[in-house]
């Protein structure tokens, strides 16, 4: 009984050691401090695995405005916010040749309700957002996670907006005189 309480205690002190055995080589070995947000350099291509959920990034010249990545998000942090191309636009023409039907005027995505889910992603249909390599975004302001991708300047927006009221103008001006004829000729068979 004697011989099994004090093999305890001597486990107990060999336990002990051997934890302050770490601590104290912790102790007196140089302290490095990293200053976070402001000096952090990972070794990025190393410590990041492939398939990694990080920063979404959206590139606009494949972007057609189709709101899938919007209605599939289920924290609703993606705002997309398009204006109808005319037919008369000579600018609506992609770099590739197509023909752009929809102008992506406002595509926002609010970091700070992202889940990184990668929903979004999966469906597009042309592959215009996609998930980076980028997971080092730290802010001291949630204002500054909140990223704005459309291209166009206000003063883009403000005329594609004036074609397409132009455009249906000349639709109703149209519809109203084919109304016009329509009735004149009902007025002439009577």
């Amino acid at each position: 009984m004697l011989r099994n309480y004090i093999s305890n205690v001597w486990a107990g002190i060999g336990t002990a050691l051997v934890g302050m055995k770490i601590t104290w080589s912790h102790l007196l070995t140089k302290k490095v401090t990293r200053q976070y947000p402001d000096k952090f350099h990972p070794v990025r291509d190393k410590q990041t695995p492939e398939f990694l959920r990080n920063r979404l990034f959206v590139d606009m010249d494949l972007c057609i405005g189709c709101m899938i990545c919007q209605r599939n998000c289920p924290v609703n942090c993606i705002t997309i916010e398009t204006i109808k191309s005319v037919k008369d636009d000579p600018d609506a023409v992609k770099p590739n040749g197509d023909k752009i039907n929809l102008w992506v005027n406002k595509f926002d995505i609010d970091f700070a309700k992202c889940m990184f889910c990668n929903l979004c992603t999966e469906e597009c249909p042309t592959n215009a957002i996609y998930m980076t390599t980028e997971f080092e975004y730290t802010s001291y302001d949630r204002k500054n996670l909140y990223y704005r991708f459309s291209v166009m300047t206000p003063e883009q927006i403000e005329s594609k907006k004036k074609l397409l009221e132009e455009e249906k103008a000349k639709k109703a001006a149209a519809a109203n005189a084919a109304k016009a004829a329509e009735s004149k000729q009902e007025d002439k068979k009577e």
